[in-house]
Formats: C-alpha cells, sequence, structure tokens
C-alpha cells in the first residue's frame, strides 16, 4: 500500500508507470502487483482552455469548425488524458480523448531521473545488476511512450474491430482516423452500462455467468486464434449495451503473439493440464532464450514443485493466471529471457481472472481455454498449413543452395588475400601471463645477482692468487660491491613489487 501511495503523490507519471509495471508479474511478487492494479485512473481534470487549444493545434483548425457541440466538462479524467462528449459538423455524436498539456515532457524527465537511478543501483547493488534494472526502466518507458500515441491507440482499435466483426456479442467502437493525431483520439461515443456497474448492482447469475462466457470467449480468440489482444480487460474497461452486446474500451495496452508464440502458449496450457512436466520445461525452454549454461535439472525440480501444487486438481480449481505467472516467475529464475508480450499475456490473464471471478467464480479459464488450444494444435496439422509448411521450408533451402556458390567465392577470395583470422578465446590468459611475469622477474632477479658475485669472487680469487695489486684494489671495491649490490638488490625488489607482479 505505502508503495501504491508513493506512485500516486508522485503525479500522472508515476501513477501511469505503476501501471504498467503490474503489467511485470514475473518481475514483481503477488501483493505489490494487486496494489499497483489498484493505482487511481481518475485525477482532477484540466481546465477546458487547454483542451480547445490542445484540439485546435492539433487538428490546425478552429474547435467549432470540426465539432457542432462540445462539452465542457470531461466524462472522465485519468493519468495521461480525459475524455468528453461532443457532435462532429457531420452529425455523428463522438468521444475525445485528449492528452493532458506537457505530458510527454514530464514523463521524459521523469524517466531520465529513473534511469539515472537505475544506472547508480546497477553500480552499486549486486541485486539491481542482476534483474538488469535498466533495461527494465527503458522497457517501461517505451511501453508508456506507445500510450501517448493515440494514433496508434487508434490503429489498435480498428484492428479488433476487424477481429470482431462478424461477432455478434462484441461491439468496437470506431475510431475516427481523420480527426485522430498523437494528442486527441476521436471515437464513437457509447452510451452503455459499464462492467463495475453491472457486477455492483444485483443482477441475475444467469446474466452475469453469460457476461462471464463473452468476455473469457473474446479474450481467447484474440489471444489464440488472432494473436492480438486488449491487455487490459478489467471491468472499467468493459461495458454492456442494451441488447447484450459487450463493448471493449480503451486500447492503449494491446499484446500480440506471433504463431510460434501462440502455439507455444497452447502446448504450455495442454501440458499444464496433462500434469506432463517435462513437456512443460520443454515449452518453456522454446518459449524464451535460457542461458548456455542452465541448470536444466533444477528447472525440471522447480517446475515439478509448482505442478504438486495442482496435482489433481480439478479445471474448475485451477487457477490459470497464477499458475502462468508462477511458471513465469521460475523461468525468471532460471534467467530465461521471455518476450514481453508474454509476461503482459500473463498479467492480461491475472485480470481477465479476477473480472470472471467477479462474475461467475464458478467459471474455469483452463477449461475454456483448451479448446482453443486443441484447435491451434489441430490446426497446425491440417493438409493445407503443413503444404505451406514443407513450401516455405524448400524456399528456405533453395536460398540457401542458391547463395552457396557465390558464398564459397567470397570465402575462397579471403583466403587466398589472407585475410583468414583466428580468434582463440582463454578465459584464463590474464592469470596465466600473470604467473609468467612473476616468474620472469625472479629469474632476472638471480640470474644479475649470480653475475656480481661471480665478477666479484673472481676478482678476489684473482688477486689472491697473483698476490698483486691494480689501482681497482687500492678503493674499497668490496665495500663499493656490496653496496652497488644491496642497491641492484633494492631497486629490483622495487621495481618487481611496483608491477604487482611479485
Amino acid at each position: 500500500m505505502r508503495i501504491r501511495r508513493i506512485l500516486e503523490e508522485l503525479g500522472p507519471t508515476f501513477i501511469k508507470l505503476g501501471q504498467v509495471m503490474s503489467t511485470r508479474p514475473d518481475l514483481f511478487p503477488e501483493d505489490v502487483i494487486l496494489e499497483l492494479e489498484k493505482l487511481q485512473s481518475h485525477v482532477p481534470h484540466f481546465p477546458y482552455s487547454q483542451v480547445k487549444d490542445i484540439i485546435e493545434e492539433e487538428l490546425d483548425q478552429d474547435l467549432l469548425q470540426v465539432f457542432d457541440v462540445f462539452e465542457e466538462v470531461p466524462l472522465a479524467a485519468a493519468s495521461i488524458g480525459q475524455v468528453h462528449r461532443a457532435v462532429l459538423q457531420s452529425g455523428e455524436e463522438v468521444a475525445v480523448k485528449v492528452q493532458r498539456p506537457e505530458i510527454s515532457k514530464k514523463i521524459d524527465i521523469d524517466f531520465d531521473i529513473l534511469m539515472e537511478m537505475a544506472q547508480l543501483a546497477e553500480m552499486r547493488l549486486d541485486w539491481a545488476k542482476r534483474y538488469q534494472l535498466k533495461e527494465i526502466v527503458e522497457e517501461l518507458k517505451e511501453t508508456l511512450k506507445m500510450e501517448l500515441d493515440y494514433t496508434i491507440e487508434a490503429h489498435h482499435m480498428s484492428r479488433i474491430k476487424a477481429q470482431f466483426r462478424r461477432d455478434p456479442d462484441i461491439y468496437i467502437p470506431d475510431a475516427y482516423h481523420y480527426y485522430t493525431t498523437k494528442r486527441v483520439l476521436v471515437m464513437d461515443y457509447v452510451s452503455g452500462e459499464k462492467l463495475k456497474d453491472v457486477i455492483a448492482r444485483d443482477t441475475n447469475d444467469a446474466v452475469k455467468k453469460r457476461l462471464a462466457e463473452q468476455i473469457v470467449d473474446a479474450t481467447f480468440k484474440q489471444v489464440l486464434i488472432d494473436g492480438f489482444f486488449h491487455a487490459d480487460p478489467h471491468p472499467g474497461n468493459i461495458m454492456r449495451l442494451e441488447d447484450g452486446r459487450l463493448v471493449l474500451l480503451d486500447f492503449g495496452m494491446v499484446g500480440q503473439l506471433s504463431p510460434e508464440m501462440k502455439q507455444s502458449f497452447s502446448e504450455l496450457v495442454i501440458a499444464m493440464t496433462k500434469e506432463d512436466t517435462n513437456q512443460m520445461v520443454e515449452v518453456l525452454l522454446d518459449m524464451g532464450m535460457a542461458p548456455d549454461d542452465i541448470n536444466k535439472k533444477a528447472l525440471t525440480n522447480d517446475v515439478d514443485r509448482l505442478m504438486m501444487k495442482y496435482y489433481r486438481q480439478s479445471l474448475k480449481e485451477i487457477r490459470l493466471a497464477d499458475a502462468i505467472r508462477e511458471l513465469f516467475q521460475i523461468a525468471y529464475k532460471h534467467r530465461i529471457e521471455l518476450s514481453s508480450d508474454f509476461t503482459l499475456l500473463g498479467k492480461t490473464l491475472l485480470t481477465l481472472e479476477g473480472t470472471i471471478e467477479q462474475l461467475d467464480p464458478t467459471l474455469s479459464l483452463v477449461e475454456m481455454a483448451k479448446p482453443f488450444g486443441e484447435k491451434l494444435l489441430r490446426d497446425r496439422f491440417r493438409p493445407e498449413r503443413m503444404k505451406d509448411g514443407i513450401v516455405n521450408q524448400w524456399l528456405d533451402w533453395y536460398g540457401l543452395w542458391r547463395d552457396l556458390p557465390d558464398q564459397l567465392k567470397q570465402l575462397r577470395s579471403i583466403v587466398k588475400k589472407g585475410k583468414v583470422r583466428l580468434d582463440i578465446s582463454m578465459p584464463d590468459i590474464d592469470l596465466i601471463l600473470k604467473k609468467l611475469d612473476r616468474v620472469s622477474n625472479q629469474l632476472s632477479f638471480a640470474i644479475i645477482l649470480l653475475a656480481f658475485s661471480i665478477i666479484m669472487v673472481g676478482l678476489i680469487v684473482g688477486a689472491a692468487l697473483t698476490g698483486e695489486t691494480t689501482i681497482l684494489w687500492r678503493l674499497p671495491v668490496i665495500e663499493i660491491g656490496s653496496f652497488v649490490a644491496v642497491g641492484m638488490f633494492l631497486w629490483l625488489i622495487y621495481a618487481i613489487f611496483k608491477s604487482g607482479r611479485f
């Protein structure tokens, strides 16, 4: 609760940041995620005069040239922008979302500060370096910057509307792209009842059960069939029309799964229902980038312990979102880098399950997801799909063989010019060189002292045998020699210790 209050006090940027952080159940504990999801969406609205200035600046027209009616009091205000009801000059009733003044600059400044803090943390704290705090901050910034571009949200709306164009249970508002800019979004105005209000009042259980099934069907259709999904299906973003259709709102946060990612997720759900630990581990490794030194046995043991938690439970008793979240946390523990879209999917399922529990606690996401996953697996082995796969693979091989002669010519040319470079990596090379330096210094020391000693002894013995004296012996040679020897010894010791390689 303290984290949530701090973020609320820091202002709109950090409120939105907290909401984005709540999409990463692989990074943050469950209790923190639950608190971040409670971050207030409603903040004080900004004045109509600023709304008017922003619209006119973005559309390069007078506000009354575009809108016949524009209500000054907003329908709702959130951390990034606020929504007004209006009527276009052509007569269509619309909702106009307007971004807060200077919010983009404020977010840039806040993230500059956060990035500096992350860099300092990585320099001084092991856990910050291990969790790659800078990359997390950068990823959160990119996610939030995309939400600040309303043209992207308008494209999301149109794409999801196309998914449900033949679905009688779901309605997606139209976006007016001609009047939409980075800071202004114009869409159909929809009059209905917010799902949170439906949940709050005493409604027939059969109605709530039907609503729950509609929401789950719509979500799994997006995730497992189309691969592009609304990532924030909480009750405040869903409305119910009088004719029973559901309306999805707020498309700032969406996720996307490639065909391979959809396949992996469906295989994961089916492996969980079959309690097949080995298959779960293999799918998990396919879903992300695993380090070369991963301990597969330890990973299998962790997944095994997770499955023991759900062992012999009926599908109705299994919370899919919790199981997926815990599995992603195991992946993070073993340094398996999952795509952010996978972690966003985990958050989406967590939000979805929370919404469904308020409508129909007996509904099982696992039961409803299983047919979609099985359909996806069946589609994988359809003759048409297999034919396409074989053709694509053949084209890949054809391209490889087609380019092979040119690549061999380039290789021959490089070899002829003597430009082939061989890189040899020796992890302990510095340690070996250090030891060699130490040995060579010690040998040099011994050789120099030995040579000096031989010269001195030779001079003394020669003088004793001949009985003759020279000018050299009139000097205190032994004393001078001893002084020189001590000086050389001290200098050599100093030089070796200074190098740090004695």
